[in-house]
């Protein structure tokens, strides 16, 4: 009897989830934020169907304590904006102006770990060519990316480094490594003529 009520409720869960229809998918940086781009003049803020401000008379009730000093409304625009993110921020939020279940607009937020900026080595030269190798920490759903001008020559989304070969008749083009989550990228610009490479320049 209690496995039959343990699969009936987890159909009912199943059910439930298939339910919300998520509007976006929101990205978000550990310690940074997010802010929803749907307003709210009178309602709640739903985390995981669980109230956790409420919206009256132009006035916000934080209803959960973790989300005290993080959590704001614009009561100009209607916007709820969460600061000082954390990674068990991510999740479904709801937006529910209290007008029956279909009226509530929902969000899926996920937020990274920062991405850790890239270092590059200048490795083997020879007279035709050299090669540069892009290095970071890895942190979660990092990817390393190679561009040449505009173009992504060289990707990994495994990788703690990644290599990239620069033919001499190729060094007036731009290179640059990228290190990107969802959420996030940051570039290093590498100039082959004048990064200790003979063969380059």
């Amino acid at each position: 009897m209690k496995l039959h009520l343990r699969i009936i409720i987890f159909l009912l869960v199943i059910v439930s989830s298939a339910a919300v229809q998520l509007k976006s998918h929101q990205s978000g940086v550990k310690g940074g934020s997010i802010t929803f781009p749907d307003p709210l003049e009178n309602g709640l803020l739903i985390f995981q169907r669980s109230s956790i401000a409420e919206v009256k008379d132009k006035e916000i009730d934080i209803l959960e304590e973790p989300y005290k000093d993080r959590l704001l409304w614009n009561n100009k625009t209607g916007l709820f904006t969460i600061r000082g993110l954390k990674r068990d921020d991510s999740g479904v939020y709801g937006i529910d102006p209290k007008k029956g279940f279909s009226s509530i607009i929902y969000h899926k937020l996920t937020v990274y770990e920062s991405v850790a900026a890239p270092a590059v080595e200048a490795l083997n030269v020879s007279a035709e060519s050299c090669s540069f190798l892009c290095l970071v920490t890895k942190t979660e759903e990092t990817i390393l990316l190679w561009y040449k001008d505009e173009e992504i020559i060289n990707q990994s989304s495994s990788a703690l480094s990644l290599p990239l070969t620069v033919h001499r008749h190729d060094v007036t083009s731009s290179y640059r490594c990228v290190a990107a989550n969802p959420a996030e990228n940051k570039t290093l610009h590498v100039d082959v003529a004048v990064t200790h490479s003979p063969g380059c320049s």
